[in-house]
């Protein structure tokens, strides 16, 4: 498959991996924001149920103390009434002593009582707001359920049209590039990046992570004969042409050659004369051995010259002593 179709398949599949995982993304989130309203009825009816609990138990302090109250009043009435058969004066004294008291218990329990009818009161209207606010957040909360169904339905309608289309792409893709080029999509959204000329920074910059590229990397990318990765971000890149580019920064794979061949002959023309001189070095070693030779031999017979002329010296000399 040429470069240039292969690119066009991977910006249409860009598209579409970003829209499908945004879907996947909304599926993933829709189901939390029902678990938080439930959660957020669970916890209210939990407060309604602690503070019905309450409820109960004021309502039957109340009726402890009407029942406290009755016997105050009947025992201060019946001291009440005591009075007009009194005989004696201890009589007196002691009946409203127990008048007294009934008094005194009647108004600390009426006072009580008033206190606790307002708070059970208070409690009552509490309770009757946080019952209607249940039932209301029970409403919402089917509703909620039933948009959530029709949402994730039209989600997932949306998802199965996307994967159709992307399945009519990926056939023809390679298999290890889908695979990098969904995990690019993943994570940044956007796979394909530009590969743009940089006067600041004098080079080809990726314009994904805005990283300057080698000279050779940027030429292989402007080439365009193969699918290459940022080495930085790793997105896929995608060579763009600018005005102020300075075209004498790239060369070809052809004039990289001739160079290569202008400096090979260079190279080779050094060693020839390298050899050269390896040859003037090893005749001027041949002629310095042989001289060598010839002095070794002038220099042998010196000595044995100089042998023979004592051996005679030293005949004449014993014969001279004999």
């Amino acid at each position: 498959m040429v470069t240039e179709e292969i690119f066009e398949k991977l910006k249409t599949l860009q598209e579409i991996l970003k829209e499908k995982y945004d879907l996947q993304a909304k599926i993933e989130d829709a189901p939390k924001l029902v678990s938080n309203s439930e959660q957020a009825l669970a916890k209210s009816k939990k407060e309604y149920i602690a503070k019905n609990e309450g409820y109960d138990a004021l309502k039957a302090t109340v009726s402890e103390l009407k029942f406290s109250l009755d016997e105050a009043v009947r025992s201060r009435e019946s001291g009440e009434k005591g009075m007009d058969n009194i005989t004696t004066h201890r009589e007196f004294e002691a009946l409203e002593k127990q008048i007294a008291e009934a008094s005194d218990r009647e108004n600390e329990i009426r006072k009580e009582l008033q206190k606790q009818e307002k708070t059970l009161e208070e409690i009552n209207e509490d309770l009757k707001r946080r019952e209607s606010e249940l039932q209301f957040s029970e409403e919402e909360l089917t509703k909620s359920r039933e948009q959530l169904e029709s949402q994730l339905a039209e989600y997932n309608a949306q998802l199965a049209e996307l994967q159709a289309q992307e399945d009519e792409i990926t056939p023809d893709l390679d298999k290890e590039i889908l695979f990098k080029f969904e995990r690019i999509i993943q994570r940044n959204t956007k796979g394909i990046v530009a590969v743009r000329y940089n006067k600041d920074a004098k080079g080809h910059v990726c314009t994904g992570c805005n990283m300057v590229l080698p000279h050779q990397f940027a030429n292989v990318v402007r080439e365009g004969e193969s699918i290459i990765f940022c080495p930085y971000c790793s997105r896929i890149l995608d060579f763009e042409e600018t005005e102020n580019e300075d075209k004498e920064e790239y060369y070809s794979i052809d004039d990289l050659g001739s160079l290569t061949d202008d400096d090979d002959e260079e190279s080779q023309k050094d060693d020839d004369d390298s050899l050269i001189d390896e040859d003037t070095d090893d005749q001027n070693t041949s002629y310095d051995e042989d001289s060598l030779d010839s002095l070794d031999d002038d220099y042998d017979d010196d000595d044995m010259g100089d042998s023979e002329d004592d051996e005679a010296d030293e005949e004449e000399e014993e014969e001279d002593e004999e």
